[in-house]
């Protein structure tokens, strides 16, 4: 039975795709969705109002990064996350778990959790499933991931089924752990690129009182290809009753195969990232505002956008900010990504409505390939 602090409804399903609705006690939003990432209580460059405007209805913020600086004591003197940062809607709080794959050189871990060197003094801290999940409700996010241990895609399969292993222990232990009335948990599915593993990690941690499931230990090195097989076997088995969440994944044709599979939640900084490294998403590919040819192009970064930025800058303005290292660029160029990821996701709920999802996937494959 679905717990009761998360209502899912799945309303349209076209084959494995899914357009449903979320109710939280604070809040909702209809999926398929991309959460944008705002990891130390920001998505950079955005403000709230614009992030809102864009029709963002829940974000990401990290509380590895937020235990670090400036403490979750701090953020609960100030009345909680969402007051904080000044947002209006829904907040999912990663546990951390990315971090142990990311700066693993910095830490050390075994069952009772990790000790780890700060990335930013070099002090020394310890995370244990319990102190993570303190740090998520003293948050007060919406939603809480349970901690978990990530390995690297390249790690052989006893590291992978250790990890797997020591992320139902810790699962385990998250549980147990007291939380604000309206916060909800998700449990983190590992295993690797191994289906075997996945599948029986999925029917492990199933068995515990998570609101939703999320794929993790995916977009970390293997191949576009290599995750649309384990997705294309696994995420029709996960609880049909529940959100399905794949963690740190944007690429538009991994979003498209993701919704394909079953999946309905997504966050990745890549809309961000890109953003302020030069890049633009559009349905023909990315635009590099660093080439020369973008001098002297006077037209709209994508004529087919309906974003401020496409709606009021050129080409040529856009690469003249980015060369001058104007601080404008960043929010334009942030502005047109997140929009068009957003606006991406949306299409993909209207298509799974209308039951015609892939053939909207395969015209804008089509279309991307042609101009590619």
């Amino acid at each position: 039975m679905n717990p009761t602090r998360l209502q899912f409804t799945v309303q349209h399903q076209d084959r494995q795709a899914r357009a449903g609705q979320v109710e939280l006690p604070r809040g909702s939003f209809e999926t398929p969705i991309f959460m944008p990432v705002g990891t130390l209580a920001t998505v950079k460059a955005m403000t709230p109002a614009e992030l809102d405007q864009l029709g963002a209805r829940i974000v990401l913020s990290n509380a590895y990064h937020l235990f670090l600086r400036p403490g979750q004591d701090v953020v609960q003197r100030c009345g909680g996350l969402h007051r904080f940062m000044g947002w209006p809607n829904l907040i999912l709080t990663d546990s951390g778990g990315y971090q142990v794959f990311s700066l693993r050189s910095l830490m050390r871990i075994d069952d009772d959790g990790v000790e780890f060197r700060s990335h930013l003094d070099g002090s020394l801290h310890t995370l244990s499933p319990e102190r993570v999940m303190a740090v998520q409700a003293a948050l007060g996010s919406d939603i809480a991931m349970a901690f978990d241990h990530c390995p690297p895609s390249r790690a052989d399969p006893r590291q992978v089924r250790d990890a797997m292993d020591r992320t139902t222990r810790w699962a385990q232990r998250c549980v147990e752990q007291p939380r604000p009335p309206h916060q909800v948990r998700f449990g983190i599915i590992q295993g690797g690129l191994d289906v075997e593993l996945r599948m029986q990690h999925l029917e492990t941690l199933t068995r515990l009182p998570f609101e939703g499931f999320a794929l993790g230990g995916l977009s970390v090195g293997e191949t576009p290809q290599q995750m649309h097989q384990v997705l294309e076997q696994v995420a029709r088995h996960m609880p049909a009753d529940r959100p399905r969440y794949l963690m740190g994944v944007g690429r538009a044709e991994d979003l498209l195969q993701a919704i394909g599979a079953g999946i309905d939640m997504f966050d990745c900084v890549m809309p961000t990232r890109n953003a302020r490294n030069g890049q633009l998403f559009t349905e023909t590919g990315r635009i590099v505002i660093s080439n020369a040819s973008m001098r002297e192009d006077c037209r709209p970064p994508d004529p087919d956008c309906e974003c401020a930025t496409c709606q009021t800058y050129s080409r040529a303005y856009l690469s003249h900010l980015y060369r001058s290292r104007e601080i404008l660029y960043s929010r334009l160029a942030t502005l047109h990504n997140l929009h068009f990821t957003i606006q991406l996701v949306r299409r993909a709920r209207e298509a799974i409505i209308h039951g015609n999802y892939d053939e909207f996937c395969r015209a804008f494959l089509v279309r991307r390939n042609e101009t590619g």
